[in-house]
């Protein structure tokens, strides 16, 4: 059955790669997220373990393809490991439940081990599946296909590719919105299994959809698989050369001619033909190891950023849709306006011309990444380093307040209702506080440990004056764009405090709560209860991973006066400054990917397209294993320096990629293939019994 001119079929086959694209980007945007907040890793483990599951997600399609050809067919080889992939899944979103060990009920899992055990069974399960499917969905489709559908299967291929990128988006769009959900048994946390659990509905979608098409597939018989050839063509060919290297025996043209003792003309030259175009694959991973830290490094980077656009609030796990979104556009644009403007300045933009410039756009890429990261760590707190503490002064009274640090003997001077920012001391250099308001002095002895923070409170009474050294417990800016708040009451009476849905319980005369967690950019409601009357206020707009001490001066009837005294400052950089450095990334994607493959076709003999399919999906592998590598061993403190180290890594990989390209010559394998059959023809007509004295050697060996 046919539906516009196209197999009926095709429509089941993309239905399927759209769900499992869906499920995959969707779990991959929000996973390195869950390494670090759920599983509590740091950024370098999160980052590691995130590209070793990528790594092997690409490693596995080699696995997939030998199944396919060799043994189970394409059809029943994407059932069966989709199954294995839907169990992954499921695995993942049960992992992710903090209430499966946690047994105090304070909404944090107690047993990570388990939780870390299920994630990599699931995580492993995943990248067999999606692996394994990665080189048969698009074949199998290809296979739907009469001789004579060309065009047909060329379109099949673009609308393929579209949804593709259409699963991609919108499951980076959905998925981190699933996560920034509150749920849970007996806690709310960040709803992680709804995160995974979505992508698991839409694999067994997937799978389902695929099987009802199961009647209306062409199913290509399994053909045996092209690689092993190959394999063992370059294996006898280094062993012979090995066995005959003295030199009574003449030197061949190419070292794989060695191989023609045991293998015809055709299989060396088209194996010859592979394996140029692979050499040239050598340095293309470095492309890869920067590409794919989008879902790790700037996802992270992101989280240290201002998310608020107006309106809407952006996840920093949704910054990744920026890339499914431009390539939507770009595609296009590239295809229709930029290449054929080059052609008409009359420059020859070659294939191999077009990856070095993707190699060298996204070098710029990473570039723009390094200025960003010095923009957001100027605006990150200082902490006190070993032998400091810090201190920070507030004026909770209505007079001028002079404050001098002995024996060092600096002063500073607070308004009322003020405060200082931290400065930074001696641990061991500071003694004494000396407090003067109006004509009134009075000294405090002060002792402070080593890398703490203090807050001190100053009130001048007409009688008495209070001085309140209050701890600082918070040594860290608060993760994913949450705020700490804390409430100071400075009121005569105690007071009973609730903001949005958490109190802070009974509070006596100045003295102050703990740190509370509250999510960012938003208001919530104040209410204060005093003497059995309450008073409420609307908060300010707090920004993101902000640090708060809200000091209550006045609340009854319709008189409040609070003021907010920012401890640690909130994210300043904004979101938006990510879009340059995705921008350049995409053009660097266009042009290197979509190029790629297309090299890779027109260079390769039709019947080895699989083989450098493979070895393509290879070099993101090895991409992703360089990251660990370098990001391992570089042991570089600051995020920027790393980025500035893999722009400069891939730069000089780009420069060796021109020079190898300047001496590549491209081939026609069409032309190569006539010229065999050519030769093929004369060999008949010269010994009519050519293939039968062939197939004899052939099983004689």
């Amino acid at each position: 059955p046919s539906c516009f001119g196209y197999p009926l079929s095709i429509f089941f086959i993309i239905i399927n790669e759209f769900c499992e694209r869906f499920s995959y980007y969707g779990m991959k945007a929000v996973l390195v997220l869950y390494f670090k907040y759920f599983l509590q890793w740091d950024d370098n483990l999160s980052t590691a373990i995130y590209h070793t599951f990528v790594a092997l997600c690409y490693l596995t399609p080699i696995l997939g393809a030998l199944i396919a050809d060799s043994w189970l067919g394409k059809f029943k080889t994407i059932v069966s490991l989709s199954i294995v992939y839907t169990i992954g899944q499921a695995i993942m979103s049960v992992s992710s439940m903090n209430d499966l060990t946690d047994q105090n009920r304070d909404g944090s899992p107690d047993n990570i081990p388990v939780h870390i055990a299920l994630s990599m069974i699931g995580l492993i399960l995943i990248a067999l599946g999606t692996g394994g499917i990665k080189p048969c969905v698009s074949a199998f489709g290809g296979d739907q296909f009469e001789e004579d559908q060309d065009k047909q299967r060329s379109r099949f291929f673009s609308i393929f590719y579209l949804s593709i990128n259409a699963g991609s988006l919108l499951s980076t769009i959905i998925t981190p919105i699933l996560r920034a959900q509150e749920c849970g048994i007996h806690s709310k946390q960040r709803c992680y299994p709804l995160a995974f659990g979505v992508p698991a509905v839409l694999m067994a979608v997937a799978l389902i959809v695929f099987i009802i098409g199961s009647r209306m597939y062409k199913k290509v018989q399994p053909q045996g698989n092209i690689m092993v050839q190959v394999s063992k063509c370059i294996g006898f060919a280094i062993k012979n050369r090995f066995r005959h290297r003295s030199k009574e025996f003449p030197k061949r043209e190419h070292w794989l001619d060695w191989a023609s003792e045991k293998y015809d003309k055709r299989l060396i030259a088209q194996t010859k033909m592979v394996l140029k175009v692979l050499f040239l694959y050598i340095p293309l991973p470095m492309f890869w190891a920067l590409f794919d830290q989008q879902g790790s490094r700037w996802t992270l980077q992101a989280t240290t950023m201002d998310g608020n656009f107006g309106a809407i609030q952006i996840q920093p796990d949704q910054m990744q849709t920026v890339n499914p979104i431009l390539i939507i556009i770009m595609v296009p644009v590239v295809d229709a306006v930029i290449y054929p403007l080059i052609k008409k300045c009359k420059i020859n933009f070659t294939p191999l011309r077009k990856i070095t410039v993707g190699m060298f756009l996204a070098s710029l890429a990473f570039v723009a990444a390094a200025l960003l990261q010095v923009q957001i760590d100027k605006t990150l707190p200082v902490f006190p380093a070993a032998g400091q503490s810090q201190i920070k002064i507030i004026n909770l009274g209505t007079d001028n307040v002079t404050i001098k640090f002995e024996p060092q003997s600096a002063q500073v001077n607070v308004m009322p209702k003020g405060w200082t920012d931290y400065m930074t001391f001696e641990a061991s250099q500071l003694k004494l506080l000396s407090i003067a308001s109006g004509n009134k002095t009075i000294t405090q002895n002060i002792t402070l440990a080593e890398g703490t923070r203090h807050t001190v409170g100053v009130k001048f009474h007409m009688n008495d004056t209070v001085v309140k050294l209050l701890l600082d417990n918070v040594m860290s800016k608060p993760e994913e764009g949450n705020n700490l708040i804390r409430v100071l009451n400075n009121m005569p009476d105690p007071v009973n405090i609730t903001m949005g849905e958490t109190s802070f319980g009974n509070l006596p005369s100045l003295s102050v709560s703990n740190y509370e967690l509250f999510p960012g950019g938003r208001k919530d409601e104040i209410t204060v209860i005093r003497n059995s009357t309450n008073c409420s206020i609307i908060s300010k707009a707090f920004g993101f991973g902000g640090a708060y001490t809200i000091v209550i001066n006045e609340c009854s009837g319709r008189t409040h006066n609070v003021t907010y005294s920012e401890d640690i400052p909130p994210n300043t950089v904004h979101m938006a400054w990510q879009i340059p450095q995705y921008f350049i990334l995409t053009c660097a994607e266009v042009v290197f990917s979509v190029t790629g493959l297309e090299f890779s076709y027109s260079q390769a003999p039709s019947n080895m397209k699989a083989v450098l399919q493979a070895g393509w999906l290879l070099t993101v592998a090895v991409g992703n294993i360089i990251v660990l590598i370098v990001a391992g061993a570089s042991k570089l403190s600051e995020q920027w320096s790393e980025y500035v180290l893999f722009a400069a890594l891939l730069l000089a990989v780009c420069i060796i990629f021109a020079i190898m390209a300047y001496f590549y010559t491209y081939v026609d394998p069409n032309e190569v293939e006539a010229q065999l059959d050519e030769e093929e023809k004369k060999q008949v007509k010269k010994d009519p019994g050519i293939y039968e004295k062939q197939a004899e050697a052939d099983s004689q060996m």
